[in-house]
């Protein structure tokens, strides 16, 4: 085959290398490959391609990993897919005492209230800042309901059985512990115990106080650099989806401290953030740390970040710029601050700026119209829909961004055009594959 093939100037990959970063989610590795491996066969089925991927392999505490080898007619790709473990740490801190975890919680809620922060999140995404406040409200409702019944069983029981203001305290106490146990099955369901064991320490991670991300951080950013420093790959993807877009962006930040050269020699380096929740605490007046990650993000052109947004899902921030959005200055601008003291943000200026590229994703062109009806009021089913197969081709395919042979800079900057080089038969029209020209070591 011709050698140099490329789309837009970018040479086709063959070898890529994805880390990926999870959201605060419990299931881990072995739910997160399950989920790989259905949506896998789905993807195999809307594109002729071959296709084959291996078993799990948990590496370490801190790793886990697959690899994805898929081919066309005229390209072939083989990916190696790193998981970064958490969920030791996310199941250890969901099986806190039930006190520590709704003291925390509620704490959250009203320093949010009291800072001004949900007031930010809701002029940045209402239907964010509106999906926020329900989690909060889920767990006062769950508190209040616990005492509400308490109270009622004490008044029952002093009103009816004549028992005194002591006995009727010790019924309140034991009713309502008992009224609280019995809807922690429904708290589960519902979310709201995930999500209110999440945002206290993702609160602290973003004011930049030591927290239980701080470990699968730095080893991230380790094996970042090492797979950089190996240059055996192509194209590096660091993906972080929901939560995860939010600790994505310090690994890169990390790396970069370990290693300035990541990104400039070696393979080329893509933050790929799906739809993030960092906003959400970035806009906490208090949040200075996870705003300086973004700033040093968008200046640093030897790494291209893309933020990937969905209308449709409403846990993560729609047409949101997340440089000028939180109100980041760049270090050089003329006007040096991080102002939200001000009820409106000031705009970014955008001088020396690199990232992010917002690429905007429509889940009806993923979709067919009957499958996503099926699912449009669930919203955490749309949430993951951007690391789960489509059901039709589209110009967002999370596995053709990591186990197809396009760049995945190319598919942000125009998903429609590359889209439309790709024949019924997995073809690549008008282009012969080869190696990309191989990577500087100096």
């Amino acid at each position: 085959m011709p050698d140099g093939a490329k789309i837009e100037g970018a040479a086709l990959i063959r070898r890529r290398h994805v880390i990926y970063v999870e959201g605060y989610d419990p299931q881990g590795a072995e739910g997160y490959y399950s989920l790989f491996e259905r949506s896998w066969k789905r993807f195999l089925k809307i594109w002729p391609v071959k296709g084959e991927l291996s078993p799990l392999a948990l590496d370490s505490q801190d790793f886990a990993h697959w690899d994805v080898a898929a081919s066309g007619p005229d390209w072939q790709v083989a990916t190696r897919y790193d998981f970064l473990r958490q969920e030791h740490i996310i199941r250890a801190n969901m099986a806190e005492p039930l006190p520590r975890l709704v003291s925390r919680a509620l704490a959250w809620a009203l320093d949010y209230l009291v800072s001004g922060a949900i007031f930010r999140v809701l002029r940045a995404s209402w239907e964010f800042g509106l999906a926020l406040i329900h989690f909060q409200m889920l767990m006062i409702w769950w508190v209040g309901l616990s005492l509400g019944g308490g109270w009622l069983f004490a008044l029952a029981a002093m009103r009816y059985a004549g028992l005194g203001e002591l006995m009727g305290a010790i019924i309140a106490i034991i009713a309502a512990v008992a009224i609280f146990l019995a809807l922690r099955p429904l708290a589960n369901r519902w979310f709201a115990i995930q999500i209110n064991s999440h945002w206290p320490y993702l609160c602290e991670f973003a004011r930049g106080e030591a927290t239980c991300f701080d470990a699968p951080i730095e080893a991230c950013a380790q094996r970042l650099v090492a797979a950089a420093r190996a240059n055996e790959v192509d194209e590096i993807v660091v993906v972080g989806h929901s939560g995860g877009g939010a600790l994505a962006p310090a690994v890169i930040t990390r790396a970069l401290e370990i290693d300035p050269d990541v990104g400039r020699c070696g393979p080329g380096v893509v933050l790929l953030t799906l739809g993030s929740i960092a906003p959400g605490a970035a806009l906490h007046p208090k949040a200075k740390k996870l705003r300086d990650v973004f700033a040093r993000l968008a200046r640093e052109p030897s790494i291209t970040w893309i933020d990937a947004q969905s209308r449709k899902d409403v846990l993560n921030f729609w047409d949101f710029d997340p440089i000028a959005g939180l109100g980041i200055v760049l270090e050089h601008d003329p006007e040096k601050l991080h102002d939200f003291s001000d009820k409106i943000m000031r705009p970014n200026k955008d001088l020396a700026r690199a990232n992010p590229i917002v690429w905007k994703v429509r889940f009806r062109d993923m979709l067919s119209p009957d499958f996503y009806k099926r699912i449009r009021f669930d919203f955490f089913r749309l949430h993951y829909q951007f690391i789960m197969a489509n059901d039709q081709r589209g110009p967002y395919d999370y596995f053709m961004l990591v186990a197809g042979p396009v760049p995945v800079v190319a598919w942000a900057k125009d998903p429609r055009a590359v889209l439309a080089r790709f024949g019924d038969d997995g073809r690549l029209v008008g282009n012969s594959v080869s190696p990309p020209a191989p990577a500087t070591t100096s």
